[in-house]
């Protein structure tokens, strides 16, 4: 049978060799929010000559404007996605006036979006609400359904330790890639990110309960070795319903989706394979360092290292 309990403390330190760099990046330079959270206004145009300007090119055009914090994003070779702060409606026709002007090209726009400061920031409260509702919500369920159980409620603050692990290594990836690629954080990556706490349950759950069944059958034996049973009992059909049911139309969706979709197809990607391994390998690990309080333990192991 394989051990993974036994090496559930290589799986930790791998966990954290993959957040902690998105959480210094994030501590140091923040989310790079969309304009759904901050405000501004976001203008997709095309070019009728079907060449679309350099964005460096479209940038210096902006501040020769007066407007500055402009972000421009590139969508095939005719398209440009221009984020900007706020623009009136006077503004923005001289904008697509001196697009015109200085490339020698015509325009279409294809969207025109402008979100004020204050919904944006009525949008962030709500955002982290319904985050914060989930998670409640989800302690209270796991809570509920393994009330037979002993120690119920360790089961629910486990699938939320592991929640939290997706949420971080998913936040640390938008915080890289926001920083090194130009990702923006809009309303599409709550969505995954809902998603993703949704998926990283339902796994954990499926693993939780083949423990719960297990006890009652194998009660003599110690609960590392139970737990890690179960774990193997559910590892096949966790992995073969992830990489069949999501994994391959979200890699699909990334690679062949267009632009507007490749973040939010690559953020659930990564998060959905994270909830994945979390319940495996972050969930049931934990668990069972609760049930041992191993805690009592690791500066003991140490002293006697050292000695």
């Amino acid at each position: 049978m394989l051990d993974i309990l036994g090496k559930r403390y290589i799986f930790f330190s791998a966990s954290l060799l993959l957040i902690v760099p998105g959480l210094i990046v994030l501590s140091l330079w923040g989310l790079p929010l969309a304009i759904d959270f901050v405000g501004g206004t976001i203008l997709e145009v095309q070019f009728n000559s079907g060449k679309a300007p350099k964005p460096a090119q479209v940038v210096v055009m902006y501040n020769d404007l007066g407007i500055t914090d402009t972000q421009i994003q590139t969508s095939g070779d005719d398209k440009l996605i221009i984020r900007t702060p706020v623009l009136e409606d006077g503004v923005r026709a001289a904008v697509l006036t001196e697009i015109g002007e200085r490339f020698n090209d015509t325009v279409t726009i294809l969207r025109h979006d402008t979100v004020g400061p204050t919904i944006g920031k009525e949008v962030t409260k709500s955002a982290a609400l319904a985050v914060a509702a989930a998670a409640t919500c989800v302690i209270l369920y796991i809570v509920y359904a393994f009330r037979g159980v002993q120690h119920a409620f360790r089961y629910g603050i486990c699938a939320i330790l592991a929640m939290i692990h997706d949420v971080l290594l998913v936040l640390s990836l938008a915080a890289i890639c926001g920083r090194f690629f130009d990702w923006q954080i809009d309303t599409l990556f709550l969505t995954a990110l809902l998603t993703i706490i949704g998926f990283s349950t339902q796994d954990t759950i499926v693993v939780f309960d083949r423990i719960r069944e297990n006890s009652n059958i194998y009660r003599t034996l110690p609960f590392e070795t139970l737990a890690n049973h179960s774990i193997v009992q559910t590892l096949q059909r966790s992995i073969n319903t992830q990489l069949m049911t999501s994994e391959f139309l979200l890699l699909a969706l990334a690679l062949f989706g267009g632009v507007t979709l490749r973040e939010f197809a690559l953020v659930l990607l990564v998060g959905l394979a994270s909830g994945t391994y979390s319940s495996i390998f972050i969930a049931a690990p934990i668990l069972v360092v609760w049930e041992n309080q191993e805690w009592k333990t690791w500066f003991k192991r140490g002293k006697l290292g050292t000695a």
